[in-house]
């Protein structure tokens, strides 16, 4: 199952992570977490890239990304942040056994 953890801190959303693998297909087709993955590395890169945040990113080869954006430039993200959740909501709605979300307090918690 992926495991997705939005951070939330004075309403707004501050950081994600996700871990694990879907298991819906075998790896190299499984389309569940090639839609999360993309959805998520498209997030990173236009808050890192686009935006101009200097976000601490941590990432590894097992399935696990962690973005933590700083505390004063979270406003700037918040409709990427936004859109990101809505389309993983959507995703985790259509796959209930292989994708969950939950939500953190803050981003260090």
């Amino acid at each position: 199952m992926i495991n997705i953890r939005f951070f939330v801190h004075n309403g707004q959303i501050n950081g994600y992570e996700l871990s694990g693998h879907s298991d819906y297909a075998p790896y190299g087709s499984d389309i569940v977490c090639a839609a999360v993955s993309s959805a998520a590395e498209m997030a990173a890169n236009t808050i890192t890239e686009i935006i101009g945040i200097n976000a601490e990113i941590l990432q590894s080869d097992d399935g696990f990304l962690k973005v933590l954006i700083p505390e004063e430039r979270a406003r700037d993200a918040q409709t990427v942040l936004k859109g990101l959740r809505l389309h993983l909501k959507c995703i985790a709605e259509d796959f209930p056994a292989n994708v969950k979300i939950r939500y953190g307090g803050t981003k260090n918690a």
